[in-house]
């Protein structure tokens, strides 16, 4: 087996053609292969980097670039194995007006050009200058060097040009914003998807280690490409056989007549990384493993051979992939059967829910577009998955099960930006209370997996359910019905009982079933046998016929006053109505609607279907009215989704990062292992972000107190403090109502008495009014990043868990939905009051906690509890906890591979 030897700090990434390059520091001992890119450079291209055509001059910049001579200067190189095809350097300028300027140079060869080489390498060396305090670059270019002014002009960052004597001189910001982000995600999905286009597209496919015996898996899945009659040249690779299920063999990948785009390994562990290195080797594009059981340094080797040679990689421990394309009609797969031709795009972690998810797509009719199976998801992962449905053309409908999350807040983005166009399903695995992780303050102990999961499905517009049964009910509404635009359910029955039932249903899955307006309710009668009743639900009567059933539904359907039908149908001896002839004359292609028609055929042998089982206008049919509330409530949450508007992040003024940035730093100098910020520390890093909190002293003796206590204000508070302490009212660390500077000097005492040695002084405040006692708070996921909570607070807090979260940074309509979330929202409105709270004061709050977590990555948990908010009167934070720990900034957004 080959070896090879990662450098420390090389990542890699995918350039606009889907070819993967790595980055990484220069070193000394590359000097040789950057000169040699220069050396290869046409005198045009020297002349526009060098600004002139002179060879000694790219000597110069090799030397310069591989021994820079301060630290404060940073040079990145792009390789394709072990070729140089870039260069970027940035070189900090003595500037009295901009401390933290860099000037940068840029260089790509000649033949990588266009294949975006050199916004990959900017973007890499914008993220290491921000670590950096650098917070601008300049650039200094010949007019005529277009590629480098395109390249600047494309990065997406805030810049400005000047133009002086045939040279343009850049200033690029380097602050993130969302222009900027929205430039990565479209850089980045062109090159994913083009990375992609071997695996789901192959023009040809391996199957290396496909059995003899029937019963192998690398056998089944020989097989399954030929039954699906798979376009391309298809090969088996088994040393013992010249023919496998009438499919060519060959001994070994190098023997084998032409290059595999794709290979499928169904070989042992042990195997695989010296099998992949030798696919790379042949230039294979693209790898399935379908087999588990690695162990790390097998894990370790096969991703390093897929990295080193570019190959993307499905699994481990996979079912394997399709594309039921007519141009691909690949089932490289060892399911049992083949998934039928359609539009869902599926992908899923487990093989076992691929396997039933594949079986009930296909029984539904809905069929899928492509599945992958991602199985241990060493390298392609549900958010390429996404970015592949956004563009294939076919998809309109995406289905997954992901059992982890590699880059959830890049996920997000996708999601969201795929769910303003199709529906993405998804089952919320992991919702036990064994996921709860300890934590100390109310924040975190709230904070829990499930909420952390949902605020993340929330704010991208996935919709989740709790199985896949509940899944599948609502892929069938969604990929048939269009989006209800409101709650309001209209029911139409043929029993009475059943309607009750559904009317029940509707109502625990938080829609409603309104009275019918007077002239609807008499238009319906009208059409419907005597003594129907026309109220909400609609009972027709058994004796109704067919047609008049039908025709009730589609006055509904088409009026107003409701957003979505349910028909309720109960097999009868008297009268016309059968239930599967209602449904199929209502989804005859005459019959389009505006709001989404549902049925509940309760003599229905199956949960859901669609009728019929073909057409473009299927009616979805369920067997219980809680099935279809429940798949409607979801479409009605998807619906209101999309019609919100994106939302963005406001600017914020009275913001201090860089002091912020010093005490975070200095304190965890002090304390190396991280731990709880005492009094000064919060207060000080709540006044660098704007978050208004109650007036406080320190106080270290009782004559310190009362002396506070007065010239705050009288009544008092005083809260004993000590390093490592959290919940103070739990101990009897918190006196109240002091009224007097005495009452204050024997507080103290007794808490000194009280706490003995463990007291370091104590935190004196003026009483606060009475209002609505709120929590605001940070908790810092080590996947997921920075999650906002917000909700009822007080001491009971965790009690009620009348809370909501989302995940950093926030939009303004996610502070909106923080707001309005909880239960407690009313009284925030001026709900049994005087009239609202602070409002706009509880969004700026929401918004500066938001910043301060998303600015300080050491930011472990940050408790703001009680948050008092009353009328006529600011928000205001009466205590505060903050636990910092040592954590370096991740950049979710910076375009790089997994590495395991």
């Amino acid at each position: 087996m080959a070896t090879h030897a990662e450098e420390p700090d090389e990542v890699h990434a995918l350039l606009t053609d889907g070819t993967t390059a790595s980055i990484r520091t220069v070193r000394p001992d590359d000097r040789e292969r950057v000169l040699e890119m220069y050396r290869r450079m046409s005198p045009d291209n020297l002349r526009r980097r060098f600004f002139a055509a002179s060879r000694r001059s790219a000597e110069q910049a090799a030397e310069r670039i591989c021994t820079l001579g301060s630290p404060t200067d940073q040079a990145l190189l792009a390789l394709v194995g072990d070729k140089v095809i870039g260069v970027a350097e940035y070189h900090r300028v003595d500037s009295p007006d901009r401390p933290q300027l860099a000037e940068i140079g840029l260089t790509v060869a000649d033949d990588w050009h266009e294949h975006g080489v050199g916004t990959l390498l900017l973007e890499h060396l914008a993220h290491a200058a921000r670590a950096a305090g650098v917070t601008a670059f300049t650039a200094e270019s010949l007019a005529d060097n277009h590629l480098m002014l395109k390249v600047v002009a494309d990065l997406g960052l805030r810049t400005t040009r000047r133009f002086e004597q045939g040279e343009v001189y850049s200033t690029i910001e380097l602050q993130e914003d969302e222009q900027y982000l929205t430039a990565v995600d479209a850089r980045g999905c062109t090159a994913d998807v083009a990375s992609l286009r071997p695996l789901l597209r192959p023009r040809s496919v391996a199957v290396i280690g496909a059995g003899r015996k029937e019963t192998s898996v690398g056998r089944a899945v020989l097989t399954n490409l030929r039954r699906q009659g798979f376009n391309g040249a298809l090969y088996a690779v088994n040393p013992h056989a010249a023919s496998i299920a009438d499919v060519p063999s060959c001994p070994t990948v190098a023997l084998l007549p032409e290059v595999p785009e794709l290979a499928v390994l169904a070989v042992p562990a042990h195997a695989l990384p010296d099998v992949a290195e030798q696919c790379g080797a042949r230039g294979v594009r693209a790898l399935v493993v379908v087999g588990a059981g690695l162990r790390a340094a097998e894990a370790t080797g096969l991703l390093t051979a897929c990295r080193r040679h570019g190959m993307r990689l499905v699994g481990p421990n996979c079912l394997g992939l399709a594309n039921t394309d007519p141009a691909a009609r690949l089932n490289a797969t060892f399911a049992a059967t083949a998934p039928r031709p359609g539009t869902a795009g599926v992908a899923v972690q487990s093989g076992g829910v691929g396997i039933a998810l594949l079986g009930a797509l296909s029984r539904l009719g809905i069929g899928v577009s492509s599945f992958v199976s991602l199985g241990d998801k060493y390298d392609v992962s549900g958010n390429d998955l996404l970015q592949w449905w956004e563009c294939d053309g076919r998809t309109d409908l995406a289905v997954l099960h992901l059992e982890s999350f590699g880059n959830p807040r890049a996920f997000s983005r996708t999601a969201r930006r795929l769910a303003r166009r199709m529906p993405v399903l998804t089952v919320d695995a992991g919702r036990s209370e064994a996921g709860r992780r300890a934590a100390a303050s109310h924040t975190a102990a709230l904070a829990t997996p499930t909420m952390t999961r949902r605020a993340l499905f929330r704010q991208a517009g996935i919709i989740p359910t709790h199985g896949l049964g509940e899944l599948v009910e609502s892929a069938a509404l969604l990929h048939s019905q269009p989006l209800p635009s409101g709650p309001r359910v209209a029911i139409v029955s043929n029993a009475g009982g059943p309607a009750v039932l559904a009317a029940d249903a509707c109502a625990d899955a938080g829609l409603t079933v309104p009275e019918l307006p007077a002239p609807l309710a008499a238009e319906l009668a009208s059409v419907l046998p005597a003594g129907a009743g026309v109220a909400n639900p609609v009972d027709t009567t058994p004796a109704v016929a067919s047609d008049a059933f039908v025709q009730c539904v589609e006055r509904l359907a088409r009026h107003g006053a409701v957003d979505a039908v349910l028909a309720v149908l109960v097999p009868t001896a008297i009268g016309t109505t059968t239930g599967e002839a209602v449904v199929r004359a209502l989804a005859e292609p005459n019959r389009p609607r505006p709001r989404p028609v549902t049925a509940v055929l309760l003599d229905q042998a199956v949960p859901v279907r669609l009728l019929p089982e073909t057409g473009d206008r299927s009616i979805p049919t369920y067997a219980e009215s809680s099935d279809a509330a429940r798949a409607l409530a979801h479409a009605v949450q998807y619906s209101r989704w999309r019609a919100e508007p994106l939302g963005s992040v406001p600017a914020l003024d009275r913001v201090d990062t860089p002091t912020a940035t010093l005490l975070v730093a200095d304190f965890l100098q002090h304390a190396p292992e991280g731990g709880w910020a005492d009094p000064r520390l919060c207060g000080a890093l709540l006044d660098a972000y704007g978050i208004p909190q109650q007036p406080w002293a320190w106080a270290d003796s009782p004559d310190a107190a009362a002396t506070a206590a007065e010239r705050l204000g009288l009544p008092a508070a005083l809260k004993a403090h000590w390093p490592g302490i959290v919940h103070k009212s739990e101990v009897g660390a918190v006196r109240l109502d002091l009224n007097s500077p005495n009452a204050v000097r024997i507080a103290y005492r007794s808490f000194a008495q009280q706490f003995d040695e463990l007291m370091t002084g104590a935190v004196v405040q003026p009483m606060a009014g009475r209002g609505v006692e709120l929590v605001a708070g940070v908790t810092h996921d080590d996947v997921f990043g920075p999650l906002v909570l917000f909700g009822l607070g007080g001491t009971a807090t965790e009690v009620l868990a009348d809370h909501a979260a989302r995940l950093a940074p926030l939009t303004d309509q996610d502070v909106h939905a923080l707001i309005t979330a909880p239960r407690c929202a009313p009284l925030l409105f001026g709900q049994n009051s005087g009239g609202p709270v602070d409002l706009e004061g509880l969004e700026q709050l929401l918004h500066r906690l938001s910043r301060m977590a998303c600015d300080l990555p050491q930011l472990a948990e940050a408790d703001l509890n009680p948050v008092l908010a009353r009328a006529g009167a600011p928000v205001t934070a009466l205590d505060v906890r903050i636990r910092l720990v040592p954590r370096t900034a991740h950049d979710p957004y910076l375009r790089r591979l997994r590495a395991r």
